[in-house]
């Protein structure tokens, strides 16, 4: 019942089409069941009157019959009609809300919840209770009213002969109630704990497509992916041997009751009269199998109802995400300095600490390279400093505003950052460039892509700026993808620049290239890059040595390397890889 409020709230104006779908179905079962008390009638009248006479009453029973049959399934199609309409506009509501929750989340719940799982949660769960209320919810009515009328009906006509035909039935439910039990609900977590983790890892397979081709590798060089197709396997696997024999046991039990019947009937037959024990026993083969229909309806249902809780808990755990707060004492950034003061943070859900006790300052207008091994919390600075996150002590602060009292929109109008997994969206050059600044002139666009060095690309697209991305327009490569969100980013003419790894993915020429446009789009601004190319930060105003979350050492390129520490020991191993590299070249020449 809780599930079913949950989704009640998502019906809106259809509210009442749902108690609506519910009697339209019960009336429907109904109306089902009288054509078998009819054809008993009929049974009845051919027996007593030796054949079918003039005067007999069995075609008006006959035409009753029918109409009733032909007025159930009319019904029944009503019904399905109001469950449906009620069951699109939840369906439709819950993605709406869904995703306008998903939407005002923190930029760090994006990192913590890939795209494939995202999908996977608000559009596959979505349809999952769909399915509950368009389909199995309609047949509730029925499944609980049609056994209270068999019961009676056996009760009237033959209370020995309805025994001997529940046997079968009470045998078949307690099959049923004995293997869904809690195992039950514990696959259906599982299972689609597991179908969130293949569409998250099938995304990224796709992605690496291109990779695998080039490498010649198989599904296999993608352990996870496998992983989990394994573990898919093996789970849908064991849960269907589990119901193996049980239901084999149930579905011969359930279609046995004949054997139950005929030989009481047989008994019955010499105390009575036998004309009317087989006139009950017409019925009773007749009704029985509704008992059947019924017991399988119950537990379709239940299993619909534990697919639509899980769904449904599984939104809410997805939009619970702890969203940032917000200061009531709203200020204005004025300068663009960013000071860390005494910041510790540990990522949501985890204990261990990224960053502990950091404290720098970036003057306005310069420019800090963060230097360290992978872990040990670069990429992190550059995300607190946008809010991705916020710190759990100490404070960010811009012009000596803490991030936390200035407005999101401000905020993101402030910061631009170019991270080494460029984005674009699936849809025009243009229209990626200007997602920053919509109101972007002609005039201003051109400046940033000359800026950006990326005349040759728009030039060499079919239809320039109006060309679209994916399949209905053209691919870029990595680089080019890298160059397009410089772009866009010069474009917006923020005053801070975060840069993780701009020029990871790119290829030597267009490596050149980014480095051209990131020498335009950092030109005044004040910045904070992290770079892995340690040749490419020689010139920066002052390099961070990040350790463990910690700062290890600080200064200039030139300082570092006279405290011959870690970041000369940095330097020196990246100059042998570069000599390595240029010598092996030489020798294979």
């Amino acid at each position: 019942m809780k599930t079913f409020s949950k989704l009640q709230c998502y019906l809106g104006r259809r509210k009442p089409l749902l108690p609506l779908a519910l009697v339209l179905s019960a009336i429907s079962e109904l109306s089902g069941m009288l054509p078998y008390l009819l054809i008993w009638l009929i049974v009845k009248e051919l027996i007593n009157d030796g054949g079918f006479t003039g005067d007999s009453p069995v075609i008006v029973y006959s035409c009753y019959a029918a109409g009733f049959a032909v007025a159930g399934v009319l019904l029944y199609y009503a019904a399905l009609m109001c469950s449906h309409l009620a069951a699109f506009r939840v369906e439709s509501n819950i993605r709406r809300e869904a995703m306008r929750k998903v939407l005002s989340m923190p930029l760090g719940f994006f990192d913590m919840n890939t795209i494939g799982k995202i999908r996977k949660i608000i559009d596959d769960n979505a349809s999952v209770t769909h399915s509950f209320l368009a389909h199995q919810l309609p047949d509730l009515a029925g499944t609980v009213l049609v056994p209270i009328v068999a019961l009676v009906m056996i009760v009237v006509f033959d209370w020995r002969l309805g025994i001997a035909c529940l046997v079968p039935v009470g045998i078949a439910i307690a099959i049923m109630a004995h293997t869904m039990n809690t195992k039950g609900r514990e696959f259906m977590k599982a299972y689609m704990t597991l179908l969130e983790q293949m569409n998250t890892e099938a995304v990224e397979y796709v992605r690496g497509i291109p990779v695998v081709k080039v490498f010649q590798q198989t599904v296999y060089s993608f352990k996870s992916f496998y992983r989990v197709i394994m573990e898919y396997n093996h789970t849908a696997t064991k849960y269907t041997r589990l119901w193996e024999r049980p239901m084999t046991f149930y579905s011969v039990i359930i279609n046995s009751f004949a054997f139950f019947l005929v030989p009481l009937a047989i008994i019955l037959s010499g105390d009575d009269s036998a004309a009317s024990v087989i006139l009950n026993l017409i019925l009773f083969v007749l009704i029985t199998p509704v008992f059947s229909q019924c017991v399988m309806k119950s537990m379709y249902i239940g299993q619909a109802i534990g697919q639509a809780d899980e769904a449904i808990n599984r939104l809410d755990a997805l939009t619970a995400y702890r969203p940032l707060s917000t200061s009531k004492d709203i200020r204005h950034i004025d300068a663009y300095d960013i000071s860390f003061e005494n910041v510790s943070f540990a990522y949501p859900g985890t204990s261990a600490r990224v960053l502990s006790g950091m404290s720098f300052t970036i003057r306005q207008g310069s420019r800090i390279a963060l230097v360290g091994a992978s872990g040990s919390g670069k990429t992190t600075i550059a995300r607190l400093v946008p809010r991705f996150y916020d710190v759990d002590e100490g404070c960010v602060r811009i012009g000596g505003v803490d991030v936390r009292d200035v407005k999101t929109d401000e905020l993101m109008r402030s910061v631009s950052f170019v991270f080494q997994n460029p984005r674009l969206f699936k849809t025009t050059i243009r229209e990626n460039i200007t997602y920053g600044k919509p109101n972007a002139s002609h005039e201003d666009i051109e400046r940033a892509i000359e800026m950006a060095q990326c005349r040759d690309i728009i030039d060499r697209l079919p239809n320039g700026l109006d060309t679209r991305i994916g399949t209905e327009g053209t691919y870029l490569s990595g680089g080019e993808q890298q160059r397009i969100v410089l772009v866009r980013a010069i474009l917006k003419d923020a005053p801070i620049i975060v840069l993780d790894e701009a020029t990871a993915f790119a290829d030597p020429e267009n490596e050149h290239l980014v480095q051209q446009a990131l020498r335009e789009l950092t030109r005044g601004k004040t910045v904070l890059m992290i770079a892995h190319r340690l040749t490419s930060i020689t010139d920066v105003d002052n390099i961070i040595v990040v350790d463990n979350g910690n700062i290890a050492e600080q200064g200039t390129h030139k300082e570092l390397l006279e405290m011959k520490g870690i970041y000369y020991n940095r330097w020196n191993e990246y100059c042998q890889s570069v000599n390595w590299t240029i010598g092996k070249e030489a020798n294979n020449d």
